[in-house]
């Protein structure tokens, strides 16, 4: 039952991503183009060069502002990471140590063929 709940937040996270793909994208180059112009801003000397690039910084700016559902878009590539990472999760039991000396032996002899 735990695996059908997990599929189905997969899916419609997948669904979600997928949807907002083309706004992730967007908000990508919108970023990368905002950084160049902070990078250029830093550089030039030139007071029509440095009104160019906050200019295009502010521009971009807004464009990356304006992808809100690039942010549901990540949100939902979370939820399929950490919905992957839980399909993949492999219950680990501890085993409980007894006083018994046979099952002490087969632990020990297990733990010595281990080792070579």
């Amino acid at each position: 039952m735990k695996k059908f709940g997990l599929l189905i937040i997969g899916g419609i996270a997948a669904i979600v991503l997928l949807a907002n793909l083309a706004p992730m994208l967007a908000l990508a180059i919108s970023l990368v183009i905002l950084y160049y112009a902070y990078k250029g801003f830093l550089k030039t000397d030139s007071t029509g060069m440095k009104i160019f690039w906050v200019i295009a910084g502010i521009i971009a700016l807004c464009a990356s502002a304006s992808n809100l559902p690039a942010m549901i878009g990540a949100a939902a590539a979370y939820i399929l990471y950490v919905v992957y990472k839980k399909w993949n999760n492999k219950k680990v039991t501890a085993e409980k140590e007894s006083s018994d000396p046979f099952t002490n032996f087969e632990r020990q002899w297990a733990e010595m063929k281990k080792n070579n």
